[in-house]
């Protein structure tokens, strides 16, 4: 039998991917043929559904905005999936959000809509577009992340128009990090939105669309996250 020197031995223990083991903590929030773990929030009309191992969502005649909702809720992790978006529509991926209750309303001075799904929003839209930076669904402050607000610039090329795009989503603490296809897009830092929305559920937004138009489909599928 082989006998490597005890220096050999640490070298190799130590150059060894200890990540290796935490791909055992990923799990799927989409088993590919049901909707089983997920439900549409109390507004909105659009239509979802499991077509070809993906989640299709589609936009019904004036539609406002919609949203399937996780069952659970999370506070830190890592989620990955991909999406497929048709041009016309706009679409995103909520993170640590939730239906406004009464309760939301009266801390807000009696302003908003009971049962609105509401919290960070990850941008989908076709290039050149601002897909992956963070929007504040429903929250009142409009984009989250500075770049579509300073930066004409921000619009990218990232998404490949009608095909299935990679999604990446990091969320520790006050700050959320984006990628596309495996090119990093946001990197947020949010104490005021962390504050109020510090967990919460998963959600997939059919973007409301104006009558007379559509229908325009989104889908998402490969949905799994690794909890921090």
């Amino acid at each position: 039998m082989l006998r490597l020197p005890a220096m050999l031995w640490m070298v190799f223990f130590c150059s060894v991917p200890f990540s290796l083991a935490g791909d055992d903590a990923w799990e799927s929030l989409f088993d590919g043929k049901t909707l089983n773990g997920w439900n549409r929030a109390a507004l909105g009309k659009a239509r979802y559904e499991v077509i070809d191992g993906a989640i299709q969502g589609t936009t019904l005649d004036g539609s406002p905005n919609t949203f399937l909702a996780s069952d659970r809720e999370f506070a830190d992790f890592e989620l990955e999936l991909e999406v497929r978006v048709d041009d016309e529509l706009n679409s995103g991926i909520q993170v640590r959000s939730r239906e406004r209750t009464t309760a939301d309303i009266k801390q807000n001075g009696g302003k908003g809509e009971l049962g609105r799904f509401h919290g960070p929003q990850v941008e989908i839209e076709k290039s050149p577009g601002q897909s992956g930076f963070i929007y504040g669904e429903a929250t009142g402050y409009g984009w989250l992340s500075p770049e579509p607000r300073q930066k004409p610039e921000a619009s990218h090329t990232l998404i490949q128009n009608g095909e299935w795009n990679h999604y990446r989503i990091v969320a520790v603490g006050p700050r959320i990090q984006t990628w596309i296809n495996g090119r990093k897009v946001a990197d947020l830092t949010h104490e005021g939105i962390y504050k109020t929305h510090p967990t919460g559920k998963i959600g997939l937004q059919v973007h409301g669309i104006s009558r007379g138009t559509g229908p325009y489909r989104v889908a998402w599928k490969n949905i799994r996250i690794k909890q921090q």
